[in-house]
This record gives C-alpha cells, structure tokens and sequence, in this order.
C-alpha cells in the first residue's frame, strides 16, 4: 500500500465522523492524537509516553470504557508528560462523542500496512494528510498550508547551509522548515558528511519557528517529530513582544498570514519603528530585523500585492527594507494558488546589508501572473512553472537573460514611482490595447469620406430617377 493510498483510506475515515459534528480540520487534530500513539510505537519511540497510556493500552479497550480511557489518556499526556509529548497533548480534548466511531478510527489505523508507511516516510503520510486538509475548502486550513512546488522552489534558490539558524516566524504546519532540513540532508548525504556536533545541530537548533493557532501548533510539532527535527516551535504571536528574542537567523522562509489584526488594532511590538495593523508590513519589518547584519543573511517570503504599494508607514516599511536589505527579486505569483482566490501575491527575496544603508540599487522582477492558466485542482502549479524564473533567478549575469518577463527597475526609478514595488507585470493578451486600435481622429475622417460617398452616389441615382420621370 502507498502512502497515497493509506492517506486516503485515513481521511476518507472523516466520513464516520460527520454525525458527530467534527469538521475536517479537527479530525485531521484528533487524528494526530491517535497517530503519535501508533507511530511512536511503530518507531520505537514509546519511551517517553508512560506504559500504561500506549498503544497497546488503547486498543485493548472498546465501547464506553474506551471512549473514557481516551479521554483519560489525552488528560494525563498533556499535563504529566515532558517534552515533545506535553507539548502535543497539552490542551488537548476529544471531539468524538459516539464510542464506536472512536473505535472504528483505531481499528482502520491499527490495520494500515505500516511496513509500507515506514519504508516511504511517515513524515510524508503525515504531510499528505496536512495537504488533503489544505486543499479541503470546507477545513479553513489552506490558509496554513502554502503550495509544495513553491515551498521547493523558495528553499532551493535560499540555498540553507549546514551550520545556519533558519526560522520561519509564521510556521504553519512546518512545511518551510521541513524543506530546508531536507535540502541540507540532500547536500550532506543525509547528515553524514557533517561531523557530529554539526549533524546534532542541525536536528536540534537549527529549525525554529513560531506558530500562533494552538491546532497548528500540535500539527507542526507532529510534523517535525515525524521528520526527526528537534528545534524549537514555540506557541505564541511573534509581533507581540515574543517575537523581539527571534533574531541573528541565517536564513527565513515563511508565508506570513494575510488580513489584519482584530479589530484593526496594531502589532503589540514596542520595538518596531513603524507602527500599522497591516499583519503583513509588520512580518515584514519582523523579518528582515531578525536577519543578521552580516551581507549573507537572507530571506524569501510570500507576500500579498498591497504590501507592494500601501502608502503611509507601508512606503516607509519599503524604504526601510531597501536600505538595510538588496531587495534583489520580486516574483509576481499566479493568482488562484492560495486557499483564497483572488488574492493576488509575491515572493519577496532580499539579502541584509552590513550597514542600515543603501543596500538596494535595483530590483529585479518576474512576472508569473500575466498570461498564466488559471491554477486549482484541475491544473496545479507545478515545478516546471517556476524554470523560467530559476533560470533568471540563478543567471551569473541576469542582464543576459532574454525573457519578457524579466524587467529590472533602479532605486532611482522605484523612488520616482513613490517607491511603490508594483512593477514588472507585463503586457496582458487578454485585455484590449487601445494603442493597436486605428486613430479614433484618422478613423473618423476616413468614416466621413465614405459617408460623402455614398451620398454622391445617392444623389446620382435620385437624378437619374428625376431625369426618367421628365422623359415620360
């Protein structure tokens, strides 16, 4: 069985759970619950759960008593374990009020062919979980989720190294940082390359994140624990003043979450120099003040189209940005990719300079937007949509690049522009360009021409017609 096929069979066990209410995102939680007992087993790991609350324990029961054990077993796991296991337990509640339905979840999970699970990675049963859930409109998830292609894409050209600090400060479910710890694996032979105290870093330090929503929370340290990652998620808001002692990474990669604070209130941050609700200028401003100062520290982020040209402290965020960073790329991203249609987005990649000054003197950017199918299910992005712009991205001399799509705008013309960054699309097909209709002026004069014309004619028949009428 592949892992395809058993994520399937898992999800398609929400079914049993619609007379109880559950919504898809809180199943795929409550299947989290059940998952870490079984793959804690499964992987030998059950060491840190107490005897008496494992695997085992639970399917050995049925009926009433299982439903009461389990709510017994997520009591105790979250608030006298240590560890990854409190962290993923703690708060945590049962929404299953029917005991056989609970007992059918077992049941399914207990009989999957784990043998298969194992041998292709129980961290991408796991993500194929989180993408169904993602990819269901009715969970509200994708806003947590962001696209694997473009995940991929993001941590190839950020290029993460062994020996760096990566973060992603907005972590959803974990997905950047699962990418940038599978990149260095990918460079180091799985780690073996590295000396030890490296290889421990990289699984214990050198991914952190910060996630706000406790579910997603569980999800990511699910995630990571599946993936063999150890470094911090903490559980909080990273523009309340949490988020001050996130600094001197090496590397972000995140997908900031997009809207604005409730009630339009602003970043409880005392740090920031420029205060708004805008929760995407504030990531900004968090992001590229975490970097280090060092001209190598850099970053890639996912951003909506008004951070590009919001005016006020969203055009003094932008100079900020462009003097302390080379804003050196902007990628205008296909519309329909997100869980929210026509929010229209970009990748903003940038380098923080040694100095708070002048460190953008142009800003390249390409246009994946204009003249694009429509993406969603039917047509998803793929990695081969992203070969045009990688090929410029990595380009040693990005001048040599003939692509129509790939324009680069000085900090002299950006500033001109009232340093608006929405720039770089080009010429859509599908929109009428009234400089290629005939001149309205030109037009008119060749219409009155034909007009006279017609009248001449008109008046010769009327005469002939006159002339004829004398005869007789």
């Amino acid at each position: 069985m592949t892992t395809q096929e058993i994520v399937s069979k898992l999800w398609n066990l929400c079914n049993v759970l619609r007379d109880d209410g559950i919504t898809y995102h809180q199943y795929v939680t409550e299947l989290t619950y059940i998952l870490f007992l079984k793959m804690a087993k499964e992987t030998g790991a059950e060491g840190q759960i107490p005897e008496e609350y494992r695997w085992d324990s639970l399917t050995a029961k049925s009926g009433i008593g299982l439903k009461k054990f389990y709510k017994e077993l997520l009591n105790h796991l979250g608030e006298n374990c240590t560890g990854r296991v409190r962290e993923i337990y703690q708060g945590a509640a049962t929404n299953i009020d029917e005991p056989k339905n609970l007992e059918k979840i077992i049941t399914t999970i207990d009989g999957l062919d784990w043998f298969s699970a194992r041998e292709e990675g129980l961290g991408n049963l796991y993500e194929g979980l989180l993408e169904k859930n993602a990819n269901e409109k009715k969970s509200g998830a994708g806003q947590y989720f962001t696209p694997r292609v473009l995940i991929d894409v993001m941590t190839r050209l950020m290029k993460p190294q062994p020996g760096e600090r990566c973060n992603d400060p907005a972590c959803g479910t974990f997905g950047f940082m699962i990418a940038a710890h599978q990149y260095v694996a990918s460079q180091t032979d799985d780690f073996f390359d590295l000396n030890a105290d490296t290889a421990a870093f990289e699984r214990t330090e050198a991914f952190t994140g910060c996630e706000l929503v406790h579910d997603t929370h569980r999800l990511a340290l699910m995630n990571a624990m599946l993936h063999d990652m150890e470094g911090t998620i903490t559980l909080g808001d990273t523009l309340s003043n949490l988020g001050k002692g996130m600094k001197g990474y090496d590397v972000v990669l995140t997908n900031p979450p997009f809207g604005t604070k409730k009630g339009g209130e602003r970043a409880t941050r005392d740090d920031f120099t420029y205060t708004t609700s805008n929760k995407q200028l504030n990531f900004l401003q968090h992001i590229y003040r975490s970097l280090k100062a060092d001209g190598k520290a850099r970053a890639a982020v996912v951003l909506p189209d008004n951070v590009l040209f919001a005016d006020g402290e969203g055009e003094n965020i932008r100079i900020d940005l462009m003097d302390k960073c080379d804003l050196h790329t902007v990628l205008r991203l296909p519309t329909g990719i997100f869980y929210a249609q026509g929010v229209k987005t970009n990748v903003l990649f940038f380098t923080r300079g040694r100095s708070d000054k002048g460190n953008t003197k142009e800003v390249w950017f390409y246009d994946l937007r204009t003249n694009m199918p429509s993406f969603g299910k039917t047509n998803p992005l793929k990695a081969e949509h992203f070969a045009g712009f990688e090929a410029a991205y990595e380009a040693e001399d990005r001048r040599a690049i003939q692509d129509e799509r790939w324009n680069v705008f000085s900090r002299e013309q950006i500033a001109a522009k009232g340093n608006s960054l929405d720039l770089g699309l080009i010429r859509d097909d599908s929109v009428v360009d009234y400089a290629d209709l005939p001149d309205p002026v030109e037009s008119g004069e060749e219409a009155i021409a034909e007009l006279e014309e017609a009248v001449d004619l008109l008046q010769s028949v009327v005469n002939e017609l006159k002339a004829l009428s004398e005869v007789e």
